[in-house]
Protein backbone atom coordinates (compact mmCIF):
# COMPACT_ATOMS: atom_id res chain seq x y z
CA UNK A 1 0.00 0.00 0.00
CA UNK A 2 1.45 2.99 -1.28
CA UNK A 3 1.46 6.03 1.36
CA UNK A 4 -1.35 8.07 -0.06
CA UNK A 5 -3.58 4.99 0.15
CA UNK A 6 -2.88 4.96 3.60
CA UNK A 7 -3.72 8.41 4.20
CA UNK A 8 -6.67 8.16 2.03
CA UNK A 9 -7.96 5.50 3.96
CA UNK A 10 -7.44 6.77 7.76
CA UNK A 11 -9.15 10.17 6.19
CA UNK A 12 -12.24 8.46 5.53
CA UNK A 13 -13.58 7.30 8.59
CA UNK A 14 -13.04 11.25 9.76
CA UNK A 15 -14.79 12.46 6.30
CA UNK A 16 -17.89 10.38 7.34
CA UNK A 17 -18.33 11.27 10.55
CA UNK A 18 -18.17 15.27 9.39
CA UNK A 19 -20.78 14.02 6.91
CA UNK A 20 -23.00 12.32 9.81
CA UNK A 21 -23.08 15.32 12.11
CA UNK A 22 -23.60 17.53 8.99
CA UNK A 23 -26.62 15.64 8.18
CA UNK A 24 -27.71 15.46 11.43
CA UNK A 25 -27.41 19.11 11.62
CA UNK A 26 -29.47 19.96 8.28
CA UNK A 27 -32.10 17.66 9.36
CA UNK A 28 -32.36 19.56 12.75
CA UNK A 29 -32.32 23.05 11.22
CA UNK A 30 -35.79 21.60 9.29
CA UNK A 31 -36.95 19.78 12.78
CA UNK A 32 -37.01 23.05 13.91
CA UNK A 33 -39.69 24.21 11.11
CA UNK A 34 -42.06 22.25 12.90
CA UNK A 35 -42.24 24.71 15.86
CA UNK A 36 -44.19 27.43 13.84
CA UNK A 37 -47.26 25.87 13.09
CA UNK A 38 -48.31 25.35 16.54
CA UNK A 39 -47.02 28.66 17.40
CA UNK A 40 -48.92 30.33 14.63
CA UNK A 41 -52.09 28.54 16.32
CA UNK A 42 -51.53 29.84 19.82
CA UNK A 43 -51.68 33.16 18.18
CA UNK A 44 -54.67 32.42 16.42
CA UNK A 45 -56.25 31.63 19.13
CA UNK A 46 -54.49 33.61 21.14
CA UNK A 47 -53.95 30.95 23.91
CA UNK A 48 -50.67 32.47 25.59
CA UNK A 49 -48.48 29.23 24.89
CA UNK A 50 -46.80 30.48 22.17
CA UNK A 51 -43.38 31.00 24.13
CA UNK A 52 -42.38 27.51 24.42
CA UNK A 53 -42.45 27.03 20.81
CA UNK A 54 -40.45 29.71 20.13
CA UNK A 55 -37.46 29.03 22.51
CA UNK A 56 -37.90 25.28 20.73
CA UNK A 57 -37.72 26.92 17.44
CA UNK A 58 -34.88 28.72 18.67
CA UNK A 59 -32.95 26.16 20.25
CA UNK A 60 -33.08 23.49 17.60
CA UNK A 61 -32.48 25.93 14.97
CA UNK A 62 -29.34 27.06 16.71
CA UNK A 63 -28.22 23.74 17.28
CA UNK A 64 -28.79 22.45 13.73
CA UNK A 65 -26.78 25.26 12.06
CA UNK A 66 -23.99 24.54 14.73
CA UNK A 67 -23.55 21.18 13.41
CA UNK A 68 -24.14 21.75 9.68
CA UNK A 69 -22.81 25.29 9.12
CA UNK A 70 -18.82 24.33 9.31
CA UNK A 71 -19.83 21.62 7.16
CA UNK A 72 -22.02 22.55 5.26
CA UNK A 73 -18.99 23.01 2.34
CA UNK A 74 -18.17 19.35 2.25
CA UNK A 75 -19.62 16.44 0.15
CA UNK A 76 -21.88 14.78 2.33
CA UNK A 77 -21.71 11.19 0.91
CA UNK A 78 -22.91 8.83 2.99
CA UNK A 79 -22.89 4.87 3.68
CA UNK A 80 -25.11 2.84 4.78
CA UNK A 81 -23.57 2.46 8.17
CA UNK A 82 -23.99 6.43 8.31
CA UNK A 83 -27.45 6.16 7.21
CA UNK A 84 -28.51 4.06 9.81
CA UNK A 85 -26.18 6.58 12.71
CA UNK A 86 -28.38 9.50 11.40
CA UNK A 87 -31.76 7.96 11.52
CA UNK A 88 -30.93 6.49 15.16
CA UNK A 89 -29.56 10.00 16.53
CA UNK A 90 -32.21 12.20 14.71
CA UNK A 91 -34.81 10.26 16.28
CA UNK A 92 -33.45 10.66 19.73
CA UNK A 93 -32.43 14.32 19.35
CA UNK A 94 -35.92 15.31 18.33
CA UNK A 95 -37.66 12.81 20.86
CA UNK A 96 -35.79 14.84 23.23
CA UNK A 97 -36.45 18.54 21.54
CA UNK A 98 -39.84 17.20 20.91
CA UNK A 99 -40.35 17.42 24.84
CA UNK A 100 -39.63 21.33 25.70
CA UNK A 101 -42.35 22.46 24.82
CA UNK A 102 -44.38 20.21 26.82
CA UNK A 103 -41.63 21.33 30.08
CA UNK A 104 -41.71 24.89 29.43
CA UNK A 105 -46.07 25.88 28.91
CA UNK A 106 -47.80 26.56 32.29
CA UNK A 107 -50.50 24.10 31.09
CA UNK A 108 -49.78 20.78 30.97
CA UNK A 109 -46.28 21.57 32.95
CA UNK A 110 -44.71 18.47 32.79
CA UNK A 111 -41.22 16.89 34.17
CA UNK A 112 -38.50 15.90 31.98
CA UNK A 113 -40.06 12.02 32.04
CA UNK A 114 -43.46 12.86 31.36
CA UNK A 115 -42.26 15.17 28.64
CA UNK A 116 -40.10 12.88 26.90
CA UNK A 117 -42.58 9.92 27.19
CA UNK A 118 -45.54 12.03 25.55
CA UNK A 119 -42.86 13.08 22.90
CA UNK A 120 -41.49 10.44 22.13
CA UNK A 121 -44.90 8.42 21.60
CA UNK A 122 -46.01 11.09 19.28
CA UNK A 123 -43.16 11.16 17.02
CA UNK A 124 -43.27 7.24 17.10
CA UNK A 125 -47.38 7.54 16.36
CA UNK A 126 -47.61 5.35 19.64
CA UNK A 127 -50.54 7.60 21.14
CA UNK A 128 -49.61 6.73 24.51
CA UNK A 129 -50.34 9.59 26.89
CA UNK A 130 -49.51 10.52 30.53
CA UNK A 131 -52.33 13.48 30.59
CA UNK A 132 -55.65 12.22 31.86
CA UNK A 133 -57.67 14.94 31.01
CA UNK A 134 -56.50 17.05 28.28
CA UNK A 135 -60.00 18.47 26.95
CA UNK A 136 -58.94 22.22 28.50
CA UNK A 137 -55.65 22.43 27.27
CA UNK A 138 -54.12 25.44 24.90
CA UNK A 139 -55.19 24.58 21.42
CA UNK A 140 -51.50 25.13 20.20
CA UNK A 141 -50.77 22.46 22.52
CA UNK A 142 -53.66 19.75 21.29
CA UNK A 143 -52.70 20.82 17.80
CA UNK A 144 -48.89 20.21 18.30
CA UNK A 145 -49.62 17.01 20.15
CA UNK A 146 -51.37 15.93 16.73
CA UNK A 147 -48.55 17.25 14.57
CA UNK A 148 -46.09 14.87 16.12
CA UNK A 149 -48.34 12.22 14.57
CA UNK A 150 -48.08 13.97 11.91
CA UNK A 151 -44.49 14.11 11.05
CA UNK A 152 -44.05 10.83 12.75
CA UNK A 153 -46.22 9.50 10.64
CA UNK A 154 -44.34 8.49 7.28
CA UNK A 155 -40.80 9.20 9.20
CA UNK A 156 -39.07 12.55 9.92
CA UNK A 157 -36.24 11.38 7.79
CA UNK A 158 -38.47 10.05 4.32
CA UNK A 159 -39.59 13.44 4.45
CA UNK A 160 -36.40 14.88 4.99
CA UNK A 161 -34.73 12.81 1.54
CA UNK A 162 -36.97 14.93 -0.60
CA UNK A 163 -36.12 17.86 0.42
CA UNK A 164 -32.24 16.79 1.07
CA UNK A 165 -31.32 16.52 -2.92
CA UNK A 166 -31.89 20.54 -3.24
CA UNK A 167 -28.67 21.01 -0.92
CA UNK A 168 -27.07 18.12 -3.24
CA UNK A 169 -27.03 15.45 -0.77
CA UNK A 170 -28.38 11.95 -1.77
CA UNK A 171 -30.85 10.08 0.78
CA UNK A 172 -30.98 6.35 -0.07
CA UNK A 173 -29.35 5.26 2.94
CA UNK A 174 -31.53 7.40 5.15
CA UNK A 175 -34.46 6.19 3.27
CA UNK A 176 -33.01 2.36 3.70
CA UNK A 177 -32.55 3.17 7.12
CA UNK A 178 -35.78 4.39 7.88
CA UNK A 179 -38.18 2.13 5.61
CA UNK A 180 -40.20 -0.64 7.78
CA UNK A 181 -40.34 -4.18 6.67
CA UNK A 182 -37.45 -6.03 5.09
CA UNK A 183 -37.10 -5.43 1.79
CA UNK A 184 -35.71 -1.75 2.03
CA UNK A 185 -34.18 -1.35 -1.08
CA UNK A 186 -37.63 -1.15 -3.37
CA UNK A 187 -38.06 2.57 -4.84
CA UNK A 188 -41.37 3.81 -6.84
CA UNK A 189 -39.34 6.22 -8.92
CA UNK A 190 -35.87 5.92 -10.10
CA UNK A 191 -34.79 8.56 -7.91
CA UNK A 192 -34.77 8.34 -4.36
CA UNK A 193 -36.12 12.43 -3.73
CA UNK A 194 -39.24 11.29 -6.15
CA UNK A 195 -40.25 8.43 -4.19
CA UNK A 196 -40.10 10.33 -0.95
CA UNK A 197 -42.13 13.32 -2.50
CA UNK A 198 -45.01 11.25 -3.87
CA UNK A 199 -45.08 9.34 -0.59
CA UNK A 200 -46.04 12.35 1.33
CA UNK A 201 -47.95 13.38 -1.91
CA UNK A 202 -50.12 10.49 -1.26
CA UNK A 203 -50.09 10.63 3.24
CA UNK A 204 -51.06 14.41 2.75
CA UNK A 205 -53.67 14.04 0.03
CA UNK A 206 -55.35 11.14 2.18
CA UNK A 207 -54.89 13.76 5.60
CA UNK A 208 -56.61 16.34 3.68
CA UNK A 209 -59.75 13.61 2.71
CA UNK A 210 -60.03 12.12 6.01
CA UNK A 211 -60.28 16.07 7.75
CA UNK A 212 -62.87 16.88 5.18
CA UNK A 213 -65.06 13.51 6.20
CA UNK A 214 -64.85 14.10 9.86
CA UNK A 215 -65.75 17.43 9.51
CA UNK A 216 -68.54 15.75 7.42
CA UNK A 217 -69.53 13.60 9.75
CA UNK A 218 -69.50 16.32 12.57
CA UNK A 219 -66.47 17.88 14.13
CA UNK A 220 -65.65 21.13 14.01
CA UNK A 221 -63.00 22.19 12.12
CA UNK A 222 -59.77 22.12 14.52
CA UNK A 223 -60.69 18.69 15.45
CA UNK A 224 -61.33 17.15 12.59
CA UNK A 225 -57.87 18.68 11.24
CA UNK A 226 -56.01 16.92 14.50
CA UNK A 227 -58.33 13.96 14.25
CA UNK A 228 -57.14 13.34 10.48
CA UNK A 229 -53.26 13.72 11.54
CA UNK A 230 -53.94 10.75 14.50
CA UNK A 231 -55.56 8.66 12.12
CA UNK A 232 -53.83 8.69 9.00
CA UNK A 233 -50.48 8.58 11.10
CA UNK A 234 -52.28 5.75 13.03
CA UNK A 235 -51.07 7.88 16.28
CA UNK A 236 -53.88 7.85 18.07
CA UNK A 237 -53.49 11.47 19.83
CA UNK A 238 -56.94 12.86 20.34
CA UNK A 239 -57.59 16.42 21.13
CA UNK A 240 -60.25 14.63 24.06
CA UNK A 241 -60.03 12.57 27.27
CA UNK A 242 -62.24 9.85 25.88
CA UNK A 243 -60.39 10.10 22.31
CA UNK A 244 -63.42 9.65 19.66
CA UNK A 245 -66.02 8.08 22.19
CA UNK A 246 -66.44 12.40 23.33
CA UNK A 247 -68.65 12.07 20.15
CA UNK A 248 -70.88 10.03 20.65
CA UNK A 249 -71.33 9.58 17.09
CA UNK A 250 -71.61 6.23 14.74
CA UNK A 251 -70.49 8.83 11.70
CA UNK A 252 -67.81 10.00 13.00
CA UNK A 253 -66.53 6.04 14.22
CA UNK A 254 -66.93 4.73 10.83
CA UNK A 255 -64.69 7.28 9.28
CA UNK A 256 -62.27 6.88 11.69
CA UNK A 257 -62.27 3.00 11.11
CA UNK A 258 -62.27 3.00 7.40
CA UNK A 259 -59.70 5.43 7.01
CA UNK A 260 -57.31 3.62 9.77
CA UNK A 261 -57.76 0.18 7.54
CA UNK A 262 -56.84 2.99 4.44
CA UNK A 263 -53.88 4.43 6.29
CA UNK A 264 -52.61 0.31 7.17
CA UNK A 265 -52.27 -0.27 3.22
CA UNK A 266 -48.68 -0.02 1.87
CA UNK A 267 -48.82 3.59 0.26
CA UNK A 268 -46.57 1.97 -2.87
CA UNK A 269 -50.02 0.79 -3.82
CA UNK A 270 -51.59 3.62 -3.46
CA UNK A 271 -49.10 5.07 -6.12
CA UNK A 272 -48.98 2.19 -8.52
CA UNK A 273 -53.09 2.07 -8.19
CA UNK A 274 -53.41 6.36 -8.87
CA UNK A 275 -50.27 5.63 -12.16
CA UNK A 276 -51.98 2.82 -13.87
CA UNK A 277 -55.83 4.28 -12.78
CA UNK A 278 -57.15 1.02 -11.58
CA UNK A 279 -57.34 -0.79 -8.21
CA UNK A 280 -56.16 -3.89 -9.55
CA UNK A 281 -52.60 -3.67 -8.49
CA UNK A 282 -53.88 -2.70 -4.98
CA UNK A 283 -56.84 -5.79 -4.73
CA UNK A 284 -54.26 -8.45 -6.36
CA UNK A 285 -51.58 -7.45 -3.85
CA UNK A 286 -50.92 -10.43 -1.63
CA UNK A 287 -49.92 -9.03 1.36
CA UNK A 288 -53.27 -6.64 1.11
CA UNK A 289 -55.47 -9.64 0.65
CA UNK A 290 -54.14 -11.33 3.66
CA UNK A 291 -54.15 -7.93 6.06
CA UNK A 292 -57.91 -7.60 4.87
CA UNK A 293 -58.65 -11.29 5.56
CA UNK A 294 -57.18 -11.25 8.72
CA UNK A 295 -58.90 -7.60 9.68
CA UNK A 296 -62.48 -8.67 8.52
CA UNK A 297 -61.50 -11.73 10.95
CA UNK A 298 -61.06 -9.66 14.00
CA UNK A 299 -63.76 -7.68 13.03
CA UNK A 300 -66.48 -9.30 12.82
CA UNK A 301 -65.36 -11.71 16.13
CA UNK A 302 -64.89 -8.18 17.90
CA UNK A 303 -68.39 -7.26 16.79
CA UNK A 304 -69.84 -10.87 17.28
CA UNK A 305 -68.52 -11.02 20.94
CA UNK A 306 -70.02 -7.69 22.04
CA UNK A 307 -73.80 -8.07 20.55
CA UNK A 308 -73.22 -11.82 22.56
CA UNK A 309 -72.11 -10.29 25.98
CA UNK A 310 -74.34 -7.81 25.48
CA UNK A 311 -72.17 -5.30 25.94
CA UNK A 312 -74.35 -3.28 23.57
CA UNK A 313 -76.85 -4.01 21.11
CA UNK A 314 -77.02 -5.44 17.35
CA UNK A 315 -76.36 -1.52 15.55
CA UNK A 316 -73.46 -0.18 19.16
CA UNK A 317 -71.92 -3.59 18.38
CA UNK A 318 -71.35 -3.19 14.80
CA UNK A 319 -69.70 0.50 14.93
CA UNK A 320 -67.95 0.24 18.25
CA UNK A 321 -66.72 -3.09 17.29
CA UNK A 322 -65.65 -1.85 13.85
CA UNK A 323 -64.09 0.91 14.81
CA UNK A 324 -61.95 -0.48 17.99
CA UNK A 325 -60.95 -3.33 16.39
CA UNK A 326 -59.96 -1.36 12.90
CA UNK A 327 -58.11 1.08 15.66
CA UNK A 328 -55.93 -1.25 17.80
CA UNK A 329 -55.31 -3.59 15.11
CA UNK A 330 -53.81 -1.40 12.67
CA UNK A 331 -52.09 0.73 16.00
CA UNK A 332 -54.08 3.41 15.56
CA UNK A 333 -55.00 3.53 19.37
CA UNK A 334 -57.97 5.99 19.08
CA UNK A 335 -60.63 4.41 21.52
CA UNK A 336 -64.45 4.73 22.10
CA UNK A 337 -67.22 4.29 24.44
CA UNK A 338 -65.93 3.09 27.42
CA UNK A 339 -63.14 0.53 25.59
CA UNK A 340 -61.18 -0.17 28.99
CA UNK A 341 -64.27 -1.70 30.63
CA UNK A 342 -65.67 -4.10 27.63
CA UNK A 343 -64.95 -7.64 28.51
CA UNK A 344 -61.14 -8.64 29.01
CA UNK A 345 -60.90 -11.34 26.82
CA UNK A 346 -62.05 -8.63 23.62
CA UNK A 347 -59.21 -6.00 25.10
CA UNK A 348 -57.09 -9.24 24.64
CA UNK A 349 -57.48 -10.50 21.48
CA UNK A 350 -56.99 -6.50 20.35
CA UNK A 351 -54.05 -6.34 21.90
CA UNK A 352 -52.57 -9.61 20.65
CA UNK A 353 -53.77 -8.03 16.66
CA UNK A 354 -51.90 -4.97 17.17
CA UNK A 355 -48.82 -7.25 16.92
CA UNK A 356 -50.07 -7.95 13.58
CA UNK A 357 -50.53 -4.36 12.55
CA UNK A 358 -50.81 -3.54 8.69
CA UNK A 359 -49.26 -3.95 5.55
CA UNK A 360 -45.48 -2.81 5.02
CA UNK A 361 -44.97 0.23 3.81
CA UNK A 362 -47.90 2.15 5.69
CA UNK A 363 -47.86 4.14 8.54
CA UNK A 364 -49.11 0.93 11.13
CA UNK A 365 -46.48 -0.37 14.11
CA UNK A 366 -46.47 -4.32 14.63
CA UNK A 367 -44.65 -7.04 12.82
CA UNK A 368 -46.69 -6.33 9.75
CA UNK A 369 -48.82 -8.09 7.87
CA UNK A 370 -45.86 -9.20 5.24
CA UNK A 371 -43.82 -10.64 7.73
CA UNK A 372 -47.01 -13.12 9.02
CA UNK A 373 -47.53 -14.26 5.68
CA UNK A 374 -43.96 -15.09 5.16
CA UNK A 375 -43.74 -17.02 8.63
CA UNK A 376 -47.65 -18.25 7.31
CA UNK A 377 -45.72 -19.86 4.27
CA UNK A 378 -42.92 -21.08 5.40
CA UNK A 379 -44.82 -23.20 8.44
CA UNK A 380 -46.64 -24.56 5.65
CA UNK A 381 -43.62 -25.43 4.11
CA UNK A 382 -42.04 -27.44 6.62
CA UNK A 383 -44.56 -29.28 7.07
CA UNK A 384 -44.65 -30.52 3.65
CA UNK A 385 -41.29 -31.20 4.06
CA UNK A 386 -41.89 -33.69 6.68
CA UNK A 387 -43.95 -35.74 4.39
CA UNK A 388 -41.47 -34.79 1.18
CA UNK A 389 -37.94 -34.20 2.76
CA UNK A 390 -36.29 -34.45 -0.40
CA UNK A 391 -38.52 -32.27 -2.26
CA UNK A 392 -37.51 -28.58 -2.99
CA UNK A 393 -40.38 -26.48 -2.31
CA UNK A 394 -40.38 -22.16 -2.90
CA UNK A 395 -42.03 -19.82 -1.02
CA UNK A 396 -44.22 -17.87 -2.99
CA UNK A 397 -46.02 -14.35 -2.52
CA UNK A 398 -47.96 -13.74 -5.42
CA UNK A 399 -47.13 -16.02 -7.63
CA UNK A 400 -43.01 -14.61 -7.46
CA UNK A 401 -40.34 -16.70 -4.93
CA UNK A 402 -39.27 -15.03 -2.31
CA UNK A 403 -35.38 -15.09 -1.53
CA UNK A 404 -33.92 -17.11 1.06
CA UNK A 405 -32.39 -13.81 2.02
CA UNK A 406 -35.73 -12.18 3.02
CA UNK A 407 -36.74 -15.07 4.92
CA UNK A 408 -33.76 -14.92 7.09
CA UNK A 409 -34.68 -11.22 7.84
CA UNK A 410 -37.79 -12.09 8.78
CA UNK A 411 -36.97 -14.89 11.33
CA UNK A 412 -33.91 -12.01 12.68
CA UNK A 413 -36.39 -9.45 13.28
CA UNK A 414 -39.40 -11.95 14.64
CA UNK A 415 -37.28 -13.14 17.37
CA UNK A 416 -35.64 -9.64 18.17
CA UNK A 417 -39.38 -8.37 18.53
CA UNK A 418 -40.57 -11.53 20.90
CA UNK A 419 -37.07 -10.98 22.59
CA UNK A 420 -37.42 -7.44 23.18
CA UNK A 421 -40.77 -7.74 24.37
CA UNK A 422 -40.17 -10.56 26.82
CA UNK A 423 -37.37 -8.76 28.30
CA UNK A 424 -39.16 -4.79 27.93
CA UNK A 425 -42.10 -6.34 29.76
CA UNK A 426 -40.27 -8.16 32.68
CA UNK A 427 -38.15 -4.42 33.16
CA UNK A 428 -41.64 -2.87 33.43
CA UNK A 429 -42.87 -5.41 35.50
CA UNK A 430 -39.95 -4.69 37.99
CA UNK A 431 -40.87 -1.46 38.81
CA UNK A 432 -44.04 -2.78 40.87
CA UNK A 433 -46.84 -3.07 38.33
CA UNK A 434 -48.49 -6.34 37.88
CA UNK A 435 -48.14 -8.47 35.17
CA UNK A 436 -51.13 -7.80 33.12
CA UNK A 437 -50.51 -4.44 33.11
CA UNK A 438 -46.65 -4.80 32.48
CA UNK A 439 -46.63 -6.71 28.93
CA UNK A 440 -50.48 -4.82 28.27
CA UNK A 441 -48.15 -1.48 28.44
CA UNK A 442 -45.06 -2.79 26.55
CA UNK A 443 -47.27 -4.18 23.64
CA UNK A 444 -48.97 -0.88 23.47
CA UNK A 445 -45.67 0.69 23.24
CA UNK A 446 -43.38 -1.61 21.27
CA UNK A 447 -46.41 -2.11 18.68
CA UNK A 448 -46.57 1.90 18.47
CA UNK A 449 -50.50 1.06 19.36
CA UNK A 450 -50.87 3.00 22.53
CA UNK A 451 -53.15 1.42 24.50
CA UNK A 452 -52.55 -0.62 27.54
CA UNK A 453 -53.93 -2.99 29.89
CA UNK A 454 -55.02 -3.07 33.67
CA UNK A 455 -53.82 0.24 35.09
CA UNK A 456 -52.61 1.44 31.67
CA UNK A 457 -55.64 1.43 29.61
CA UNK A 458 -56.88 5.05 30.08
CA UNK A 459 -53.60 7.05 31.09
CA UNK A 460 -50.07 5.68 31.49
CA UNK A 461 -48.92 8.58 34.33
CA UNK A 462 -49.65 6.16 37.02
CA UNK A 463 -46.66 4.36 36.02
CA UNK A 464 -43.51 4.95 38.11
CA UNK A 465 -40.73 7.41 35.61
CA UNK A 466 -38.75 3.55 35.64
CA UNK A 467 -41.23 2.27 33.57
CA UNK A 468 -41.81 5.49 31.59
CA UNK A 469 -38.01 5.57 30.20
CA UNK A 470 -38.03 2.11 29.22
CA UNK A 471 -41.66 2.49 27.51
CA UNK A 472 -40.30 5.38 25.51
CA UNK A 473 -37.14 3.18 24.42
CA UNK A 474 -40.44 0.57 23.81
CA UNK A 475 -41.71 3.14 21.28
CA UNK A 476 -38.21 3.49 19.66
CA UNK A 477 -37.69 0.14 19.31
CA UNK A 478 -40.96 -0.62 17.30
CA UNK A 479 -40.96 2.56 15.44
CA UNK A 480 -37.47 1.53 13.85
CA UNK A 481 -38.15 -1.99 13.88
CA UNK A 482 -35.20 -3.26 16.57
CA UNK A 483 -32.09 -3.44 13.74
CA UNK A 484 -31.15 -0.05 13.11
CA UNK A 485 -30.58 0.51 17.31
CA UNK A 486 -28.99 -2.75 17.78
CA UNK A 487 -26.42 -2.45 14.84
CA UNK A 488 -24.95 0.77 16.91
CA UNK A 489 -24.53 -1.65 19.37
CA UNK A 490 -22.59 -4.36 17.88
CA UNK A 491 -18.32 -3.98 17.44
CA UNK A 492 -18.75 -4.58 13.96
CA UNK A 493 -20.66 -1.77 13.17
CA UNK A 494 -18.29 0.83 14.47
CA UNK A 495 -14.79 -1.15 13.40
Amino acid sequence: MTIPEQVIERSQPRRYRKATVAMIGLLLVLFSLTMLPPLFVGLSYGDGATTPFLHTFALTLTLGLICWLPLRGNTLDLRNRQGFMVVVGLWFLVSLLSALPFMLAVHPHMHITDAVFEATSGLTTTGATVLSNFDNLPHSILYYRAQLNLVGGMGIVVLAVAVLPLFGIGGMQLYRAETPGPMKDEKLTPRIRETAKRLWYLYVGLVIACAFAYWAAGMNLFDAICHSFSTLALGGFSTHSDSIGYFHSPAIEIVGGVFSLLAGVNFALYFIAWKHRSLKPVLQNAEFQFYIVVLCIIIVVTCLALHATRTFGPSESFYHGFFQAASIVTDNGLTTAGYPTWPPWIALLLVFGSFFGGCVGSTCGGIKAFRFLLLYHQSAREVRLLIHPAAEIAIKIGGKPTSERVMDAVWGFYFLYIVSYCVLSLGVATTGVDLVTAFGSVAGCLNNMGVGLGETSTTFGVLHDDAKWMLSLSMLVGRLEVFPLLLIFTKDFWR
